[in-house]
């Protein structure tokens, strides 16, 4: 008896969120914060990603070559600690749509919340790709 793998929407919608949960943690939680893995980071992010942000009288941007040159800037500051950079980011919600992914995070220091974090994603071709962040700061 030949068996078939089932090809079901639940099937696929488990797939996808396991593989957003998967991207998020790799490139966002372990590149951006906990291991500041900006090879991680520029693999996860699509290279058009942006942070964005409310500005006076516009909205800003902060792309994904200014955040990982950022990083690698503050890893080679003397006495840096990857000890303080480290979060407790809380995944709190995946929410996904045939090719459109958008996860919630909170983002804690110390057990303190300082952000919460949208994250949208896109699945292109070569997978899943973080495309864009809005945010609200707690601090």
């Amino acid at each position: 008896m030949n068996s078939v793998l089932s090809t079901s929407p639940t099937d696929t919608v488990v797939s996808d969120d396991a593989a957003v949960r998967d991207l998020v943690n790799r490139a966002y939680v372990n590149g951006a914060y906990n291991a500041l893995d900006t090879v991680a980071m520029a693999k996860g992010f699509h290279p058009e990603f942006a942070i964005i942000s409310a500005g006076i009288a516009k909205l800003e941007r902060y792309t994904i070559a200014e955040w990982i040159a950022a990083i690698e800037k503050r890893k080679a500051t003397p006495g840096f600690s990857i000890t303080t950079a480290k979060r407790q980011c809380y995944l709190t919600s995946v929410d996904v749509t045939g090719d459109v992914a958008n996860v919630k995070m909170e983002v804690r220091t110390d057990g303190v919340k300082i952000y919460t974090d949208y994250l949208f994603l896109l699945r292109f071709a070569d997978g899943w790709k973080m495309v864009s962040k809005i945010y609200q700061d707690h601090q």
